[in-house]
């Protein structure tokens, strides 16, 4: 990739961010606020940010309430910031207040190769050794042997036993088809807690990598019962070339400087948005780089080859607790394979790149990408939440 260099910051606007039906949503919110040095809780309001923090520290703590749709739309607030001001604010400033994303104590967790499109790249990239000169080559001789395959095979069926006797008799099987079509999903811990930047700020891609995409992913929002509670999207930034050469390094390929985004906002569970509808989302991708570049992409959660709650039960239970939440981003079924910067090399990100992720239900999440080892330090983590949160008496 190309270096970085001096880039316009893409333009915000309320209704570029906002869910269409932004006024039938119980949409949560984080803003960075520098009179208080901090976090707050916040409910998006028509075209006002609202302080809900003096109601809920935490989002962690808003979640485990019952009534929390009903706090975020009626409840007593505090101070109130305009929504285009947020937007336009420079993010990561702490001098200015700017959205953040919007889960703060949650583990954040990802789970990976739900959607066969996506699990075949992911086998290319195994089959490559993370060297994209390769995948032409590859991709054609896993389609010709592949086909339609795996096409609406249910992981862990019958029919995806005989789809792997089929791949195993032809050299062809994998640690990804064994999570993509097996009984058991793959599940990871995308990130640390607190260190996932929100829209408008920079994604970080890591300097040593050549061969890389965005992540479009739905990002469920989880209570400590287990219970979804909500849905935002994310950016799972995927380093193809580091992963591809050994899973093993998965965290080098993951967890990096700001390389995880979420946002813009967290849409709770009603009466007008329900699991149904999550299970039936489009996600929209646009890349637009500086030289004029633009990549459109499109999937659907009608296409995943897992249930959400079978994700979110894979995560959650008598073998694993979260006492503060957690998100989960539930795979993707983007993997761009057109050729950007050479023949035969496929797609791979630029520094300047401008990534925006959009669900008409959601909003969108827009961040610019730059390498990690250039994206803004990570400072404020627990300790620090839990100081300012004390400060401010509210511990």
């Amino acid at each position: 990739m190309e270096s970085a260099a001096a880039r316009p910051r893409p333009i915000l606007t309320t209704g570029s961010v906002l869910p269409e039906d932004a006024d039938r949503a119980a949409l949560v919110a984080r803003v960075h606020d520098p009179e208080r040095d901090g976090p707050c809780v916040a409910a998006v309001r028509g075209e006002h940010v609202v302080d809900l923090t003096a109601t809920a520290p935490t989002v962690s703590d808003l979640m485990e309430r019952d009534d929390a749709a009903a706090v975020v739309r009626d409840a007593d607030g505090g101070h109130a910031w305009r929504l285009d001001a947020l937007l336009e604010a420079p993010a990561g400033r702490r001098d200015v207040p700017h959205l953040l994303a919007p889960i703060d104590l949650q583990v954040i967790k990802a789970a990976g190769v739900t959607f066969a499109r996506s699990l075949l790249e992911r086998f290319i990239e195994e089959r490559t050794g993370g060297d994209p000169a390769q995948a032409a080559r590859v991709r054609a001789r896993v389609g010709q042997v592949v086909g339609g395959t795996l096409d609406g095979i249910r992981p862990g069926s019958p029919e995806a036993d005989k789809a792997k006797e089929l791949l195993v008799s032809e050299g062809l099987w994998s640690q990804y088809l064994e999570v993509g079509i097996g009984p058991d999903p793959e599940v990871f811990t995308k990130a640390p807690v607190l260190s996932a930047v929100g829209t408008g700020a920079d994604i970080g891609v890591l300097g040593a990598s050549v061969w890389n995409n965005p992540e479009p992913e739905v990002v469920l929002v989880v209570d400590s019962r287990g219970r979804v509670r909500g849905a935002t999207l994310g950016n799972d930034v995927n380093l193809r070339d580091i992963e591809g050469r050994s899973a093993l390094l998965l965290s080098r390929a993951k967890d990096n400087n700001a390389s995880c985004a979420i946002g813009p906002f967290i849409r709770l569970l009603d009466e007008g948005f329900d699991l149904d509808t999550v299970r039936g989302l489009d996600i929209d991708l646009r890349i637009d780089g500086t030289d004029g570049y633009v990549l459109h992409g499109s999937s659907s959660m009608r296409e995943i080859s897992r249930d959400v709650l079978d994700l979110v039960a894979a995560t959650h239970g008598p073998h694993h607790q979260y006492p503060d939440g957690f998100v989960l981003f539930t795979g993707t079924l983007f993997a761009p394979t057109e050729d950007r910067q050479a023949p035969g090399a496929g797609f791979t990100h630029e520094y300047g790149d401008v990534v925006r992720i959009s669900s008409p239900r959601l909003g969108a999440l827009v961040n610019t990408v730059i390498p990690s080892e250039q994206a803004a330090p990570w400072t404020f983590g627990v300790r620090a939440l839990m100081r300012n949160l004390a400060q401010r008496g509210l511990l």
